[in-house]
């Protein structure tokens, strides 16, 4: 049970996180500075975390009739609870990308942190449940 509650607190940190952290403040969807094609992206990669949050929530507790199906569902919300993350840390490789805008004290990547937190979550609650 601990398992998946990890994996709910992944996937809350998703459908969450995202809305919260790039949606309701001035660094991102009201940033008068930002053009709307950048709006869109950020729009793009919210629903992205929204979705794969119901898919996380959706494959941690489906119900299996099997102990094999189980754990191909456990699986399924170890990959859907963990890509946004993956991708999240990754997206700081390409040249001229930063985790902060120099207008709200940037260069810095704080959200590797959260990244690594809640992608930790969602890995080791679905090894949990897994094994």
């Amino acid at each position: 049970m601990l398992g998946r509650l990890l994996l709910t607190f992944d996937a809350l940190g998703l459908g969450f996180g995202a809305i919260i952290a790039d949606c309701f403040n001035e660094t991102h969807m009201f940033n008068p500075r930002w053009p709307p094609h950048a709006k869109f992206h950020n729009a793009q990669t919210v629903l992205l975390a929204v979705i794969l949050s119901g898919l996380t929530l959706y494959y941690t507790w489906r119900d299996a009739k099997t102990p094999e199906l189980r754990r191909e569902f456990l699986k399924a919300a170890a990959i859907t609870g963990s890509i946004y993350w993956i991708a999240g840390l990754l997206s700081i490789l390409p040249p001229g990308t930063m985790g902060v805008d120099p207008e709200f004290g940037g260069p810095g990547f704080p959200q590797a942190k959260v990244f690594v937190t809640f992608m930790t979550a969602g890995l080791v609650g679905s090894w949990m449940e897994y094994r």
